[in-house]
């Protein structure tokens, strides 16, 4: 099995998440840290090295929950526009992705223009680049 664990060093851009968010994905990851170790891992590592603000100060252009992120797989050259949003209200067909999986963990928190090198589901490094983001509304 091949483990979540292949980012390269120095390759992990400056992260933004709101308060509120930020200790809202802590409790998920403990929620998952036995039946998903390696992914409840990097979120706490996201966590950790995020600058929070509250949501009136987040930067403009910076994936939140319920933002609409389009964004470029490098690897693949596949884009693909989704929402970041909480498990519950994921739904693949609609384009509602949680931020759970391990390109939604990789999203969350990025701003428009960054990339990073993220591991897929099957531990493939994906370099993801986000082409624009604009808010969205709950679920």
């Amino acid at each position: 099995m091949t483990s979540l664990s292949t980012r390269a060093p120095g390759s992990a851009p400056v992260l933004h998440l709101i308060d509120s968010e930020a200790e809202t994905l802590a409790g998920l990851a403990v929620r998952i840290e036995s039946r998903q170790p390696d992914l409840a891992r990097l979120l706490f590592e996201e966590i950790d090295r995020a600058e929070l603000h509250t949501a009136d100060d987040l930067p403009a252009h910076t994936v939140a929950m319920n933002s609409h992120v389009a964004y470029v797989d490098e690897s693949s050259g596949t884009r693909r526009t989704v929402q970041v949003v909480y498990p519950q209200d994921a739904d693949i067909d609609a384009g509602r992705i949680s931020v759970l999986t391990p390109i939604g963990a990789g999203l969350i928190g990025l701003s428009e223009g960054a990339s990073i090198v993220w591991p897929d589901r099957d531990g493939h490094d994906r370099v993801l680049r986000i082409e624009s983001v604009r808010p969205g509304s709950g679920g």
